[in-house]
């Protein structure tokens, strides 16, 4: 499969949770590349603490739509991904921390790199996290024994939607250096002025991949966090 060219930041900054799919199917060299780029996430230790169900049977979608709190429009996604942690092996090397934590934090990883997978490859999906563990488990026949736990629910379809931007918290609102300050002492005074490098490689992209003198632009990223602190309010 050739895969498509998009640029890492416009993959980013484009993804959007998608709740309406049409009414095709999914080719499967597809959802295997998705899967692929799943089990190319960090995990802690490496451990790799994933295991991925594939649905497309429809009685069987409509049991996790059921399960998810009956939000039934994820039925109508040709294809759901249900990302499980494997618990036992994450609680072997790293205790009740590892089991109730990196496990979560292992799938998390691995949901993010299916969503932009999908999204480059023009498909969309939304990560759903509000479902009945238990009823998802039966419906995709995981024993009890296993210490297999569903943590994520990927629907995947070709989007019916297309969702505007949703309005983003300001970066200076959320960003310090070197400590937290309940009064907002330390906040970055020009955020506009901090990412100029950053929002003109942005707006540039098209031009970078025919351009090598554009391209050098992204260089610009390296000194984004020397220009933060720089600006930082002491």
């Amino acid at each position: 499969m050739n895969l498509p060219e998009m640029d890492i930041f416009k993959c980013i900054h484009s993804r959007r949770s998608v709740r309406k799919f049409l009414d095709i199917p999914v080719e499967w060299e597809k959802v295997g590349v998705i899967l692929d780029a799943g089990t190319a996430a960090p995990s802690s230790g490496n451990l790799q603490n994933w295991k991925f169900i594939v649905v497309q049977n429809e009685k069987k979608r409509q049991e996790i739509a059921e399960a998810a709190l009956q939000q039934y429009w994820i039925a109508s996604a040709p294809a759901i991904i249900v990302i499980c942690a494997e618990l036992r092996r994450a609680r072997q090397f790293y205790g009740v921390r590892g089991e109730r934590l990196y496990s979560i934090q292992n799938c998390a990883a691995v949901a993010e790199n299916m969503l932009l997978a999908a999204h480059a490859l023009g498909l969309s999906s939304c990560w759903v996290g509000a479902f009945d563990e238990g009823m998802v488990s039966r419906a995709l026949s995981i024993p009890d024994d296993v210490d297999i736990r569903p943590q994520i629910i990927l629907p995947i379809g070709y989007p019916d939607e297309s969702p505007a931007k949703p309005q983003s918290v300001p970066l200076d609102n959320i960003t310090y250096f070197e400590k937290w300050s309940a009064q907002n002492i330390g906040k970055i005074k020009d955020v506009d002025a901090v990412l100029w490098n950053y929002r003109v490689v942005e707006r540039g992209v098209g031009a970078a991949r025919s351009s090598a003198k554009a391209l050098g632009k992204l260089t610009r990223h390296a000194g984004l966090l020397g220009n933060l602190k720089n600006r930082f309010r002491k």
